[in-house]
């Protein structure tokens, strides 16, 4: 008997959680088409909520994994994705992962909100400067390596330590940095993101941050998210997008900044 009414229960919750999954497929759908990842829509929605900053961040992970799976296989079948360049710059980002899923523990509510607001009004800087950074070539100097292996782990820390992907410092850099279009960029990516939230789950997981319920509820949305985003990007008026997607997340970065100051008066 008490075997069926926690079955009933477990029913129950995962009722109450499946409006995560129309959460991960929009975040899905926008991450996949700006290469952010999804993450800058699933984490301000679950801190608004109340969800602890860890938790939120953690979640969203799961679904910035998905989303890059299914948005990393749609544009491999395009040939947009540079494989090699993925694997390294993936790679690369693994150690800053472990940093930011550790750090994140120690990360107050407030704190949280001031630095991933900063990371919200960094991300629209590059929505709208993506289509203007200028293809300056390769740059296979000790220099460029150099700073190549430091933005790479930077980025790991901030994919890991706010739930979001590293596409605002991974796509400036292949493009301005190490002469991709954008094209490939963004794609490329994603695939970057499969090594860098990957670790980042793997180490959530170790420290028992995320909510696996919630956390699975939001990945199948964003995998199919993904497929969808990455099948009609070619057809979105990017200035449109552009627009969109920078109102919406400068509202979010300002009530962050809100709440931040004044204890979640607003």
């Amino acid at each position: 008997m008490s075997f069926q009414i926690d079955n009933t229960r477990y029913d129950e919750i995962m009722i109450e959680q499946l409006w995560l999954v129309p959460l991960g497929f929009v975040a899905g759908v926008a991450g996949s088409i700006i290469g952010l990842g999804g993450g800058f829509i699933v984490v301000p929605v679950l801190i608004f909520l109340g969800f602890p900053p860890a938790l939120a961040t953690s979640n969203s992970l799961f679904g910035v994994l998905s989303n890059a799976v299914s948005s990393t296989i749609s544009y491999h079948r395009q040939g947009r994705v540079d494989t090699s360049l993925g694997i390294k710059l993936g790679l690369l980002s693994v150690p800053g992962t472990v940093v930011g899923a550790v750090v994140s523990s120690d990360v107050t509510s407030d704190a949280f909100k001031i630095l991933f607001g900063v990371v919200l009004v960094a991300s629209v800087a590059y929505i709208f400067l993506r289509g203007n950074l200028g293809i300056k070539g390769q740059n296979k100097s000790r220099g460029m390596i150099a700073f190549v292996a430091a933005a790479s782990f930077f980025a790991g820390i901030v994919s890991s330590l706010f739930g979001v992907g590293g596409g605002i410092i991974f796509v400036p850099l292949m493009i301005a940095g190490m002469g991709l279009a954008m094209k490939r960029a963004a794609p490329t990516s994603q695939m970057i993101l499969l090594f860098a939230s990957f670790s980042g789950v793997v180490v959530h997981s170790i420290l028992g941050h995320p909510d696996f319920l919630q956390a699975g509820m939001l990945a199948v949305g964003s995998f199919f998210g993904g497929f969808v985003g990455a099948r009609i990007m070619p057809t979105i008026r990017e200035r449109l997008l552009q627009i969109a997607a920078s109102s919406v997340i400068l509202i979010v970065a300002a009530k962050m900044f809100l709440d931040s100051a004044y204890g979640g008066l607003f």
